[in-house]
C-alpha cells in the first residue's frame, strides 16, 4: 500500500519509470528551465556590455532603468528565497493529506478558511505563487490555494503594520486594506469554483514529494532549486518590463488622472500592475501620492500584491500562460469593485 506523504510526478503518468533511466531522470531535473537559460544569457550580455565600456550605459535614462530593475529584484528576492524554501519543505516534509484534512471538505468553504489562513505567511507575492503550487499538488482545491495565493501577500502582519506606519492616524485604511483584500480572495476562490477549468493550468514537469530512495533533505533540494530557478527567472523578466515603465512614463501623467474620481481609480490601479512594489512597501508609495483620493489609493494598495509584471509572469510560469492572462484579469476587475465598494464605505 502505498504511503500517504507519497506523490507521483506528473512525468509519471505518462511515461512509466521503468522505460525512463534514473540517471537521465536525475539529469532532466538538474537542467534549468529555457526562461532561465535565456535570463542567464541575457545578464551575462549585459555584463560584457558593462565591462567593454559602451558610452551609452552611461545615459541617464538607462542607469535609472538599471536602478530600478534591481531594486525590484533585489527586493523582491528573499521572499521569493522564503517562498520557494517553504515550498520544498511542504512538498518534502508535510504529509501529503495534512491539507485536504485541515480545511474544509466543501471547496465553497475550503475558499474562504484559505484567504484567512493567508495572514500567516510574512512574504510578498514572489513568495505565495510557489506556495500556492505546492498546496495544489499536495490535494488542496486550486480555487483554495488561488484564495491563499492572493490573501497572503496582502494581508499578513508585515503589510497591515506597514500600511499602519505609512497612514499614521487612519486605522480605517488599514481595515479597508484587510476587508477588500480578503473579499478579492474570496471571489476569486468562488469564481474558479463555477468558471475555471483544469485544463487552463498547465502541469509543470518537476520533482514533487517524497520518493523512496531520496532522504527527505534531498527532495527538499531538488524541489527548492527547481522554483528558485524557474521563478527567479520570470521574476528578472517582471522587473525588466516594471523599470521600462517606470523610465518611459513621464511623471507629468500622473497629473492628469489624480483630477477625476474614476480615472484616478483606474491609474492607479494599472498604476500598481506596472509599478511592481513589493507588498510591504507599496502603503508608503500609496502614502505619497497625496494628489490622488483615498479610495485610488486604496485601489493602488488591494491590486498591486495580487496583480503586477512579476507575478504574472511569475503564474505564467507556473501554471501556464492561458491561466495567468484570465486570472490576472479577473483579479484586477474584482480587486477594483472591491476597493471602490468598501473604501466608498469606510474611506
Amino acid at each position: 500500500m502505498p504511503k500517504t506523504d507519497e506523490l507521483l510526478d506528473v512525468t509519471e503518468v505518462a511515461i512509466p519509470a521503468a522505460v525512463r533511466p534514473p540517471e537521465r531522470r536525475r539529469r532532466a531535473l538538474r537542467r534549468p528551465p529555457p526562461t532561465t537559460a535565456f535570463v542567464i544569457a541575457l545578464g551575462l550580455a549585459a555584463a560584457v556590455l558593462v565591462l567593454s565600456g559602451t558610452p551609452w550605459l552611461n545615459d541617464p535614462a538607462v542607469a535609472a532603468w538599471r536602478t530600478v530593475c534591481l531594486a525590484i529584484t533585489v527586493q523582491a528576492l528573499p521572499f521569493l528565497l522564503l517562498g520557494t524554501a517553504l515550498s520544498g519543505a511542504i512538498n518534502a516534509f508535510v504529509p501529503a493529506d495534512l491539507f485536504t484534512k485541515v480545511l474544509p471538505k466543501r471547496a465553497a468553504l475550503a475558499v474562504p478558511v484559505a484567504g484567512i489562513a493567508g495572514a500567516v505567511l510574512p512574504g510578498c507575492e514572489c513568495a505565495s505563487v510557489p506556495v500556492a503550487n505546492s498546496l495544489i499538488r499536495r490535494g488542496v482545491t486550486p480555487a483554495a490555494a488561488f484564495a491563499f495565493l492572493l490573501s497572503a501577500p496582502a494581508i499578513n502582519p508585515i503589510v497591515l503594520t506597514a500600511t499602519a506606519v505609512a497612514f499614521p492616524g487612519s486605522p480605517a485604511m488599514v481595515l479597508a486594506r484587510l476587508l477588500a483584500s480578503l473579499a478579492t480572495a474570496a471571489v476569486m476562490g468562488w469564481l474558479w469554483l463555477w468558471l475555471g477549468r483544469e485544463e487552463w493550468l498547465r502541469p509543470v514537469v518537476r520533482h514533487t514529494g517524497h520518493h523512496s530512495g531520496h532522504s527527505r533533505f534531498t527532495e527538499f533540494r531538488l524541489g527548492f532549486q527547481h522554483d528558485f530557478l524557474h521563478a527567479g527567472g520570470f521574476l528578472v523578466l517582471g522587473a525588466m518590463a516594471a523599470a521600462t515603465f517606470n523610465v518611459t512614463v513621464p511623471r507629468s501623467v500622473l497629473d492628469t488622472f489624480s483630477g477625476s474620481p474614476w480615472l484616478s481609480v483606474l491609474f492607479l490601479a494599472g498604476l500598481a500592475v506596472v509599478l511592481a512594489v513589493c507588498s510591504e512597501a507599496d502603503a508608503f508609495v500609496a502614502a505619497s501620492l497625496t494628489g490622488f483620493s483615498s479610495t485610488a489609493r486604496l485601489a493602488f494598495m488591494v491590486v498591486g500584491p495580487m496583480v503586477d509584471l512579476k507575478l504574472i509572469a511569475l503564474q505564467a510560469g507556473t501554471f501556464g500562460r492561458a491561466f495567468a492572462v484570465r486570472f490576472s484579469t479577473a483579479t484586477t476587475v474584482v480587486a477594483v469593485a472591491a476597493s471602490v465598494l468598501i473604501g466608498g464605505a469606510l474611506l
